[in-house]
């Protein structure tokens, strides 16, 4: 009985990770679009950076209050880190600049297999034929739903590739410092948030006013766009403890593929609120498609055999010989 109790306890954690991820990835959506489209905020990397400046300042004040325990990452992993997701980024916002919507779309699919080889190669990951065909029919469907007009140049390939592998190589990150130094979400937030945010916030404006010929500092800040801007800012941090929360208790592969979960929301939000006109049978098949293939990973990666570690055991530290992990692992929970 308590095997079967401690199951049911991770699969409401997991199940209530996913709906914060879910929740908070498309709240922070609809609000920067409304801050972009409505208010003609276009600054997307100086506002990653303010994003990150408010995540810094929530893991200050849960270390204040002892939520956060004290924690080591070696300044060359957390070098690395930083360095993948900022080129993660700046990638995909010069990507967006460069390429045609339905490429930039593709380009963001190709996440998936990436993510897959990274794990093959570096965790000695087997996937099942069925785990295989499932990752492929989600791909096809959100394929269907996104991807319309398709031309690529040389220069957006380069950054397309560039913002594709920086992604897939934060995500598998994200997971492996967490396994390997016995980081919970909160711990591996406290290490990167700052770093991440003071170097958007000197790169950000610069590249900002590349992409847009605008300057953040000439913005005509009024008190509406300001509370968006917050609003943003507040929800990015449930966002950005998410995303390490689910890659953490699963893998970026699973990350990927059940989050296009939020695409097929977001698709469904816009045609909600802002009219039917890109409602189509087409799209409907499609999210009809991805929603069957990602029923099908779930089911296919959670039996036997469906995906499996073959003889390979990560190299732990001090604090996992001392049984921190399981201390981890209950700061996860209680998230």
């Amino acid at each position: 009985m308590a095997s079967v109790s401690k199951a049911d306890k991770k699969a409401a954690v997991d199940a209530a990770a996913w709906m914060f991820n879910v929740v908070t990835s498309v709240g922070i959506i609809i609000v920067n679009k409304a801050l972009m489209a409505t208010y003609g905020y276009s600054f997307a990397t100086t506002l990653t950076g303010l994003h990150f400046a408010t995540t810094t300042l929530m893991t200050i004040v849960l270390r204040c209050l002892g939520y956060i325990q004290p924690s080591h990452l070696p300044f060359t992993e957390l070098l690395r880190f930083i360095l993948f997701a900022n080129f993660s980024i700046v990638g995909m916002n010069v990507s967006l600049m460069w390429n045609s919507v339905g490429f930039y779309q593709i380009a963001k699919l190709s996440m998936i297999p990436v993510s897959c080889l990274l794990e093959m190669v570096f965790d000695k990951i087997r996937y099942s034929r069925d785990t295989k065909l499932s990752i492929g029919l989600v791909l096809v469907g959100v394929g269907v739903c996104t991807v319309t007009d398709v031309s690529v140049n040389t220069k957006g390939f380069v950054a397309a590739f560039i913002a594709v592998w920086s992604t897939a190589l934060q995500q598998y990150y994200v997971h492996y410092l967490q396994r390997k130094y016995s980081l919970n979400s909160f711990n591996l937030l406290g290490h990167t948030a700052p770093a991440q945010a003071a170097t958007l916030l000197v790169v950000g404006p610069f590249l900002d006013y590349w992409l847009t010929e605008k300057r953040v500092d000439m913005y005509d800040y009024n008190l509406v766009s300001v509370l968006f801007i917050t609003l943003s800012c507040t929800i990015a941090i449930g966002t950005n403890l998410s995303q390490f929360i689910c890659i953490g208790r699963f893998t970026a592969v699973s990350f990927q593929v059940l989050g296009h979960m939020k695409t097929i929301l977001v698709l469904i939000m816009g045609f909600f609120f802002f009219g039917r006109e890109g409602l189509n049978l087409h799209v409907v098949v499609g999210m009809i498609i991805a929603v069957l293939g990602m029923i099908w990973y779930g089911n296919a990666s959670s039996k036997p055999g469906g995906k499996e570690r073959r003889n390979y055991s990560l190299p732990t530290t001090r604090q996992q010989k001392l049984g921190t992990a399981s201390d981890s692992d209950e700061n996860e929970d209680k998230a």
